[in-house]
């Protein structure tokens, strides 16, 4: 599951899951999302993404920056993330397609990822959570 939350200029994201994998992707979605209906994004496509950072706030971080970098530098949207985690270290991968702009009607674009209301972390009922808000 993901979900916006308002913040004043930006926007919030969040995403949650049994796992921290799950909410890690799921939180991609959420950005994805900022941008234009994740429904409207074909699979044709997949990217490798590597990050590492020495805590799960920071990777999380680290996580969806990458993704605007490989989503402005290939002109791509994605919409299905597989994640895994090796210690610090998040090894993913990243599916969708070329920007269709007739198709996708991107509604803004994401700068990035900031720390302004980071968090990950598993609630008392097991479900995982990671936000924060995305320059827009």
């Amino acid at each position: 599951m993901w979900a916006h939350f308002p913040h004043e200029a930006d926007i919030g994201i969040e995403g949650s899951g049994e796992r921290m994998e799950r909410a890690f992707e799921e939180a991609a979605v959420a950005m994805t999302a900022v941008i234009t209906d994740p429904d409207t994004v074909a699979c044709r496509e997949t990217v490798s993404v590597d990050c590492e950072a020495p805590d799960r706030e920071l990777l999380l971080v680290d996580w969806l920056n990458a993704l605007i970098y490989e989503m402005a530098t290939r002109h791509m949207l994605f919409r299905r993330f597989k994640v895994e985690f090796d210690g610090p270290r998040l090894h993913a991968t990243a599916c969708g397609e070329h920007i269709d702009r007739a198709r996708h009607q991107p509604a803004t674009e994401v700068k990035g990822a900031t720390y302004t209301a980071l968090a990950v972390f598993e609630s008392p009922q097991g479900v995982w959570h990671a936000r924060c808000v995305v320059d827009v």
